[in-house]
């Protein structure tokens, strides 16, 4: 005669996953505005038709937002890093962003950004 299996129950999850970046320390994940991923930077690199070029107006370094102007039509452009791209810039930088892959140009520097 079998024993009826028992079925073991799934582990609550009892906190929320947290980036790194949120205690200081460097981005753990590759969401939008976190870290920027090894394919990401490749496949906007790879796609030069869709990068925009833009002046910066305003980075707030405390909060990670960037506003933009793009040089094309003057489109305002918000977008959020938690991986210091707002530390590095300066109202009146030139930069350019990646529409499809959400990356931000400073330089030679890639950052990933989510558009606000």
């Amino acid at each position: 005669m079998s024993s009826q299996q028992r079925q073991i129950p799934p582990l609550e999850v009892r906190e929320s996953a947290t980036c790194m970046c949120d205690r200081g320390d460097a981005c753990s994940s590759f969401a939008p505005g976190h870290a920027l991923h090894l394919i990401q930077s490749r496949l906007a690199a790879a796609t030069p038709s869709d990068w925009s070029d833009a002046i910066v107006e305003h980075a707030d370094a405390a909060s990670g937002v960037i506003l933009l102007r793009t040089l094309a039509d003057a489109e305002p452009v918000a977008v959020w890093s938690a991986a210091g791209a707002a530390l590095v810039l300066t109202p009146g930088a030139p930069v350019s962003v990646h529409g499809r892959y959400h990356v931000l140009a400073v330089g030679r520097e890639r950052f990933n950004v989510l558009r606000r």
